[in-house]
């Protein structure tokens, strides 16, 4: 049985993003907004919806979805940035990789991601996205856990969040049994390969949108990522 929170909370979640499937001139805009400015697209689409994966994940661990010292706004910041980083990252790739393989021998690997779904297509997917998530994902994962741990740490302020990030001494101190043995042994090749290789068959438009759309997946993942490692210390 639903909660009352749990109404309300997708209750707003509805009412803001059904404008832009109903009404033309929203969805329009959207669009051609995307396509002019990706990067700027790329900062707000992460800062709200991975943001509110986190938001998701909060409830699944604690029971809530806001707690004293969460840190929505440095929290936003955080994956706004993260956003810019991925959409670099889905360009670089998606750009080499296809280079990368036409270099070993396999044809019409650059025109592939653009052309018709076939078995190239999706081997080419599947090989950006590998790349991609053995390459630039550990990185991003490590500097999110470290930013949250900062976050959390100086009371989710945004004055808290602009103080300096001690980055050796939360690197050291890092769940690193949790962030190998579940985020990356786990979470890596069972989700994140194959969600990003469906992510490499869309249309470019689309891509950074459902890369967001996952970031819901990762605060859900993350969540559990946390409560894996309390159990542990207990």
């Amino acid at each position: 049985m639903p909660k009352k929170q749990d109404i309300i909370f997708w209750g707003i979640i509805i009412l803001l993003f059904l404008p832009f499937f109903i009404i033309d001139e929203i969805y329009n805009f959207y669009i051609d907004f995307n396509h002019d400015h990706g990067m700027v697209m790329a900062f707000i689409k992460f800062a709200i919806l991975a943001t509110l994966g986190e938001i998701i994940g909060q409830r699944i661990k604690t029971g809530k979805y806001i707690q004293l010292g969460f840190g929505i706004l440095p929290r936003m910041i955080v994956w706004g940035f993260l956003g810019i980083t991925i959409k670099m990252a889905f360009i670089i790739f998606t750009t080499g990789v296809p280079v990368f393989l036409e270099y070993l021998g396999m044809k019409d690997a650059l025109s592939a991601l653009t052309g018709p779904l076939n078995e190239n297509k999706i081997m080419v997917a599947f090989c950006t996205s590998a790349a991609m998530n053995l390459i630039y994902a550990p990185v991003m994962m490590t500097f999110h856990k470290i930013t949250d741990t900062h976050i959390l740490s100086t009371g989710g302020t945004l004055a808290g969040f602009f103080k300096p990030i001690p980055f050796r001494k939360i690197f050291v101190n890092l769940n690193w049994d949790v962030m190998w043995n579940f985020v990356f042994k786990k979470t890596i090749p069972f989700f994140w390969i194959p969600a990003h290789t469906v992510t490499f068959l869309l249309p470019p438009d689309w891509q950074v949108l459902f890369a967001a759309l996952l970031g819901i997946a990762l605060g859900i993942i993350l969540a559990v990522a946390d409560m894996t490692g309390e159990k542990e210390k207990t």
